[in-house]
């Protein structure tokens, strides 16, 4: 099983998420989040903020990730750890091989044939903001 790590990384406001342009397949051409794959002894953690760093500048000192949830997917056997953190001041940002965009979090997420994941970004965002605004009270969304 791959192990893969996917970032969200929010703006200070909370209204805007960073994405990056992918260069290659799989979904080449579009939004999608940033992260990639960990290495051999690496905890999901560590790799999270190497690869947001490797991809992005972004480093500890500029966001405090928090482990949110997990996706598995045994036909591809892919195992997805997905992390959040909202950037703690302004940074300027480093591109590696991919774009990188600010874009607004709205209803726009839902356009598969721009947002990579099939559906699978809206749903996170979603999970993520339910969870910022109800404490762990899934119920109350």
């Amino acid at each position: 099983m791959r192990k893969l790590n996917l970032i969200v990384v929010f703006n200070k406001e909370l209204d805007k998420g960073l994405f990056c342009i992918r260069a290659k397949e799989p979904y080449k051409g579009m939004y999608n989040f940033v992260g990639g794959k960990a290495e051999e002894g690496e905890t999901a953690e560590e790799a999270a903020y190497r690869e947001l760093f490797e991809e992005t500048g972004i480093s500890k000192n500029d966001i405090k990730l928090d482990y949110f949830m997990n996706l598995t997917y045994f036909k591809y056997e892919n195992h997805i750890s997905v992390f959040y953190g909202a950037l703690e001041h302004d940074v300027t940002l480093v591109e590696e091989k991919n774009k990188l965009e600010w874009v607004d979090l709205d209803e726009k997420l839902l356009d598969c044939s721009k947002f990579a994941g099939n559906y699978n970004i809206p749903h996170i965002i979603r999970q993520i903001k339910v969870y910022l605004a109800n404490g762990t009270g899934i119920d109350k969304y």
